[in-house]
């Protein structure tokens, strides 16, 4: 499995605004693409958030970056073009541990 994570350090007036659009239009079209099985969006503290994309696998999030990624970066850089800071990291998951009973 292949995580796709994206942080996001975000201006304190725009959390909410931020918050909805997320988690009501974006985590939504990412995961439309067919590209990612899921996705979680967390928040640490006030302001910083995580968004995770599970994709099926390496050749996934490649077509994902490929053929993807610019238009929905540029959606959303429509809606945010400043106030929020962003880093992005692939981590390939090494091994799985679901709870036992799960």
């Amino acid at each position: 499995m292949i995580t796709y994570e994206i942080t996001a350090q975000v201006r304190p007036d725009l959390t909410k605004e931020y918050e909805a659009y997320m988690r009501n239009r974006h985590i939504d079209d990412v995961l439309a693409t067919g590209f990612f099985g899921s996705a979680s969006f967390s928040r640490s503290t006030e302001g910083r958030y995580r968004i995770r994309y599970y994709a099926f696998d390496q050749a996934s999030l490649d077509r994902y970056l490929r053929e993807r990624a610019d238009e929905l970066r540029k959606h959303f850089s429509d809606h945010f073009p400043e106030g929020v800071e962003l880093t992005r990291e692939n981590w390939t998951v090494i091994q799985y541990w679901p709870a036992k009973g799960a």
